[in-house]
């Protein structure tokens, strides 16, 4: 990407600007069947909605913390690159009673440590194509609610700093132009050698590693990622048949 880029949102920003139809992010759930593709353009276009919706629904700032309760997902990483955008921290796994707005998946247990938080709380059902939940968890705003309607343009009210903490995951504090350094440095140790690299990971989001190998690296370089969950439900077979049949040049589980 630019040699300019400072922070995970320049990074997006450049990559819409080089080549917005190509794939980005794929995403499987090898527990439900589930495959979502997403081009660079759908993905911007999720994270600016969302990132709108953090800015003016939300009201967060600059600065304030957002806890992020989710798992290794496409709907994680969109609220990564938003949050990003915005200029607030993610903090993934944190402690909601510390944040200023609290992000939480279906689970009973994220919603039930979510209820920590004293500000505004989102659920995300995480169901096929950013389903709705049947019934909103009481206290929560359901994101496949909120989302659509927002404005498929973002502009930050304040210019975002590249040198203040912009994510917080396994208790280390990165800044934006941190995040991005790193990944532009470890991907090649990862296999990703520019654009055309294709990472398959298996990794969760709850270590640098798995935020890099997932997400961070792959946009950082021009390649793209398949992100799978639950991929140790697949045997040597049907792993192999997925590298094959999603061109993946390298694989991290």
């Amino acid at each position: 990407m630019n040699a300019t880029d400072r922070t995970p949102a320049d990074l997006l920003s450049s990559a819409l600007a080089a080549d917005p139809g190509r794939p980005l992010v794929t995403f499987y759930d090898d527990a439900t069947g589930e495959r979502v593709e997403l081009s660079v353009a759908t993905f911007a276009n999720w994270v600016a909605k969302t990132a709108n919706l953090l800015q003016d629904e939300l009201s967060v700032e600059p600065g304030d913390r957002v806890t992020l309760l989710l798992p290794a997902h496409w709907q994680t990483a969109v609220w990564l690159l938003a949050c990003a955008s915005v200029g607030v921290v993610a903090d993934v796994g944190g402690d909601p009673s510390a944040a200023d707005v609290v992000v939480s998946g279906p689970e009973p247990e994220s919603l039930e440590a979510a209820r920590a938080c004293s500000g505004p709380r989102v659920a995300l059902a995480l169901r096929p194509l950013g389903g709705r939940f049947p019934q909103p968890p009481e206290g929560f705003a359901d994101y496949a609610v909120e989302v659509p309607g927002q404005g498929d343009r973002f502009v930050p009210y304040a210019p975002v700093d590249p040198e203040e903490p912009a994510l917080i995951v396994a208790g280390r504090e990165f800044s934006g132009a941190e995040v991005v350094e790193r990944a532009r440095a470890e991907a090649p140790d990862l296999g990703l050698t520019g654009p055309g690299s294709r990472i398959l990971s298996g990794l969760p989001y709850d270590t640098w590693e798995g935020l890099n190998a997932g997400l961070y690296a792959p946009l950082a370089t021009g390649g793209s990622v398949v992100l799978c969950r639950n991929v140790d439900r697949l045997d040597a077979d049907a792993l192999d048949k997925r590298v094959e049949s999603e061109r993946v040049t390298v694989i991290a589980r």
